[in-house]
C-alpha cells in the first residue's frame, strides 16, 4: 500500500496513522500515537462488518484535528450500498475521535462495528527496530475503559481508552452494534489518554498546561497566536500561505518538557525529534524574533535552566555547555543512550549566546539578559576551557561517548558530512569552519552586553580583542588559497579539511570573514557548483562525497539557505540574498507552503519542481523558520535601539511586501518594500 502519512499534534503529543485514520505499525511504516518520547498506540484499526475501510478524502482542518471520510469496502455489503463513515479526530494531550456512520441507503443496515486497539509501549528510539520490549506489557478492561500498561522498574505507562455505548470491550478492543434506519446516522466518541507515572502513580501530564483542554480552547489558542504575529501582505499569494503555515506549525511544534509545564520551545521536527534540541530550538527561536519573541525567551530561560554542571562523558556534559537533546523515552531512563540530555553539540553554546544578545536587541528586555548573566559566563567559560582541545584557541569536537556519542557534532552532524575534497574522512577531532563564526559572534555580542547591561567594561574589551584575534587567525589558517574559500574543517594538527561547502554561508552572517575575502565567498555560494537554482546545496557539485540526495552532502536545506541570505546581508550583498530568498520561498510552493527539513540538490533545470528528501521530517521545525528570516532579510529588518531599520531589496517575482505591526522594543511597527529592477 503507497498511502500518504496524516499528521496532527499537539506539541507533546502527536498521531501519525494512514489515510483511512488507521495506525497499523511496522518497522517500515512507524505509524502510531506518541507522547513524550513513547508510543501509547501501535493499533488502531476500524472495520464494519469485519472489513476495513476505503479512505474517499482527508481534511487536514488544523495541526491539531483531521477528519477522514471512509466508505466500507463494497463488496462485503450490498452492491451500491450508500454507508458513509467519518472519523473526526483531534490531539490535545490526549486523543479524542468522533465516529459517526451515516445510511443514505433506503434500506435500513445492521452494522458490526470494531476498534482494535493494541500497544507496544515502544521507545520512539525503537520504532524503526521492532526492539523486544524488557519490561511487561498487559491489557485489562476497567471500569468497561480498555487499561494498556506497560512496566520495567519504575519505568510505568499506561493507556487508558473510555468508550461511549459499546456494546463491548475486550482486551483487544472495542465493539459497537449498530442498526440504522434509512438516512439515519450514528454517532459516537472515544478518547486515548496517554499517562506518565510517577513511582507512586500520578500521572505527572496532569501538571502540563492545557492537559485535559477542550478542542475549542486548543482553537482559540491559535486564534490568539495568530492575532499576535505581524501581518503579510503582498502580491503574491503564494508567499502569504507559505507565511501562514510557518506562524501555525510554529504554534504546532511549541513543546512543554514535564520540568517547566507552563513553558513552550521549538521541538525539531515531526515525527522524530518532538523534544528539546538545543542547537534547533535556538535557531528557530532567532528566525522568529521578529514575529515571536516570546518563543526565544522560553529557549533562553529553559536551556539556561538545563545547562551543563559536571563533567560525564557518557552525555558528554561539561560545564557551561548547551545540551544537545533531551529525551523522556525508556531507553533514556535506563541510560542505554544518554539523552537524559545529552549534551553532544558543539555549536549549541557559542549559539545560546548569540541569541542572548539578539533576544535583547529586538526587545530591550533588560530584565532577562541580567537574569542570564552568570548562564552567558558559564558559556563563555565552556568555549576557553572546553571546547579548546588542541590549544589552538579553536572551538573542536571529539566525541566522549565512544558507543552512542555523535561522530559530528555540528549542524551537519551525520556520519560523513565532514570531508575532504576528495572523499576523505578526517580524524575525529574537527573544528568546523561556521563553529569559530559563532564563537567569534559570541565574543562580540558578549563584550556588548557585558559594557551595557552587566557593567563590565574591562570583560567586554577582553571578549572584544578575544574576538579580533579569533578572527585574524580564522582568516589565515582555515583560508585554501588555491580555491579561494574557507576549509569546511581544521583536523587536530591544523590540516585544513579542504571540502567546498555551505558551511561557508554561515560564516557571512555570523561577521568572521575579512570584508577583502567576501567577494570570493560569495561567488563561491552563488556559482553553480553550490547554488542549484533553488538553494546553496550542503556540499559543492563535484566534491568526493557530493550527491545530491545525500542528507548533508549534496542535498539543500532551507533553514541553511535562510541564514546564508541574512549573511549576505550583513556583507552588503543584497541582490544575491534575494535571489537566494526567491529560490527557497519558490521552492515552499510546491509543498504546499511547507518547507521540508531537506530536498534534493538537483539543479533547477533538470527538475520543474524540487525533489523531496525522501525520509525530511515535516514540519520541521528550522525549516519552519526559514521563511520567517528570508522575510526579514528581504525586507531588511535590523534593530537600531529602540528603532527598527527598514532596507528592503526584494526578487524580481515579487511586486511589494508589507509586514505590518512588527513587535519589539519600538512596540509595533509597519514594514513596506516595493520591488527593484530586475536581477
Amino acid at each position: 500500500m503507497n498511502e500518504e502519512l496524516v499528521n496532527i499534534l499537539d506539541g507533546n503529543t502527536f498521531v501519525v496513522s494512514d489515510e483511512r485514520g488507521d495506525i497499523a505499525s511496522s518497522p517500515a511504516v512507524p505509524t502510531g500515537l506518541f507522547s513524550y518520547d513513547t508510543r501509547f498506540l501501535s493499533a488502531w484499526r476500524l472495520t464494519v462488518n469485519g472489513e476495513g475501510l476505503q479512505s474517499l478524502a482527508v481534511d487536514d482542518l488544523q495541526y491539531f484535528e483531521a477528519k477522514f471520510f471512509l466508505s466500507p469496502d463494497l463488496s462485503v455489503l450490498r452492491p451500491n450500498s450508500r454507508i458513509s463513515v467519518i472519523r473526526h479526530r483531534w490531539i490535545h494531550s490526549k486523543m479524542e475521535e468522533r465516529l459517526t456512520v451515516i445510511n443514505y441507503d433506503q434500506w435500513p443496515a445492521r452494522l458490526r462495528i470494531r476498534l482494535e486497539a493494541d500497544c507496544d509501549f515502544a521507545d520512539l528510539f525503537e520504532v524503526k527496530d521492532a526492539v523486544t520490549k524488557r519490561g511487561d506489557c498487559r491489557a485489562r478492561v476497567e471500569d468497561g475503559a480498555l487499561v494498556l500498561e506497560y512496566r520495567r522498574g519504575n519505568f510505568h505507562r499506561l493507556t487508558v481508552i473510555r468508550a461511549e455505548d459499546a456494546t463491548g470491550v475486550d482486551e483487544h478492543g472495542i465493539d459497537y452494534d449498530v442498526e440504522l434506519a434509512p438516512q439515519q446516522s450514528w454517532v459516537t466518541s472515544l478518547v486515548v489518554e496517554p499517562r506518565v507515572l510517577t513511582r507512586a502513580g500520578h500521572d505527572v501530564r496532569e501538571q502540563l498546561t492545557g492537559h485535559g483542554r477542550p478542542r475549542a480552547k486548543t482553537g482559540s489558542d491559535l486564534s490568539d497566536w495568530l492575532a499576535r504575529a505581524p501581518r503579510l501582505r503582498t502580491d503574491r499569494r503564494q508567499l502569504e500561505n507559505t507565511y501562514r503555515r510557518s506562524i501555525v506549525d510554529l504554534a504546532a511544534l511549541r513543546f512543554a518538557p514535564l520540568t517547566a509545564p507552563d513553558q513552550g520551545l521549538p521541538a525539531a521536527g515531526l515525527p522524530w525529534f518532538m523534544s528539546i534540541f538545543g542547537r534547533d530550538s535556538i535557531l528557530t527561536s532567532m528566525q522568529a524574533l521578529p514575529f515571536v519573541p516570546q518563543l526565544a525567551a522560553t529557549t533562553l530561560s529553559l536551556l539556561g535552566s538545563l545547562q551543563g554542571s559536571r563533567l560525564d562523558d557518557f552525555r558528554e556534559e561539561e560545564p557551561g555547555k548547551i545540551l544537545h537533546e533531551f529525551r523522556y523515552g525508556e531507553s533514556a531512563a535506563f541510560e542505554e543512550q544518554p539523552h537524559s540530555p545529552y549534551f553532544g553539540s558543539a555549536d549549541a553554546t557559542p549559539l545560546y549566546i548569540v541569541l542572548m544578545d539578539e533576544y535583547h536587541r529586538w526587545t530591550g528586555d533588560d530584565h532577562l539578559i541580567r537574569r542570564l548573566e552568570q548562564r552567558a559566563r558559564a558559556a563563555l567559560r565552556w568555549i576557553d576551557e572546553y571546547a579548546d582541545l588542541t590549544g589552538s584557541w579553536y572551538v573542536y569536537y571529539h566525541r566522549r561517548n565512544d558507543q552512542t556519542g555523535l561522530i559530528n557534532q555540528c549542524w551537519k552532524d551525520s556520519w560523513d558530512s565532514i570531508s575532504y575534497r576528495d572523499g576523505r574522512l578526517p580524524g575525529p577531532a574537527r573544528a568546523t569552519c561556521e563553529l569559530q563564526g559563532y564563537a567569534y559572534d559570541a565574543k562580540m555580542r558578549a563584550a556588548r552586553m557585558a559594557r551595557e547591561l552587566w557593567n563590565d567594561p574591562g570583560f567586554a574589551e577582553r571578549l572584544e580583542q578575544e574576538a579580533a584575534d579569533l578572527k585574524r587567525r580564522f582568516n589565515r589558517d582555515f583560508w585554501v588559497p588555491e580555491g579561494e574559500y574557507f576549509a569546511l574543517a581544521l583536523e587536530a594538527d591544523g590540516s585544513k579539511v579542504d571540502a567546498l561547502s555551505s558551511n561557508i554561508g554561515h560564516l557571512l552572517w555570523s561577521g568572521i570573514v575579512d570584508s577583502s575575502r567576501a567577494q570570493a565567498v560569495v561567488d563561491h555560494l552563488m556559482g553553480p557548483r553550490l547554488f542549484s537554482g533553488w538553494g546553496v546545496r550542503t556540499l559543492a557539485a563535484g566534491e568526493g562525497r557530493y550527491n545530491p540526495v545525500g542528507y548533508h552532502v549534496g542535498t539543500v536545506w532551507p533553514f541553511d539557505n535562510s541564514f546564508i541570505a541574512w549573511g549576505l546581508r550583513r556583507y552588503g550583498y543584497k541582490d544575491e540574498a534575494a535571489r537566494v530568498a526567491q529560490g527557497i520561498l519558490e521552492s515552499a510552493e510546491f509543498f504546499e507552503g511547507r518547507l521540508p527539513e531537506a530536498f534534493a540538490g538537483y539543479d533547477r533545470e533538470l527538475t520543474r519542481y524540487p525533489v523531496q528528501y525522501p525520509t525530511a521530517c515535516s514540519p520541521q521545525a528550522w525549516s519552519t523558520g526559514a521563511p520567517l528570516l528570508l522575510l526579514r532579510t528581504m525586507l531588511g529588518l535590523e534593530p537600531l535601539g529602540d528603532h527598527l531599520t527598514v532596507d528592503p531589496a526584494l526578487p524580481e517575482r515579487i511586486g511589494w511586501l508589507a509586514l505590518l505591526d512588527i513587535p519589539g522594543r519600538w512596540g509595533r511597527f509597519d514594514a513596506f518594500g516595493l520591488s527593484r529592477e530586475p536581477m
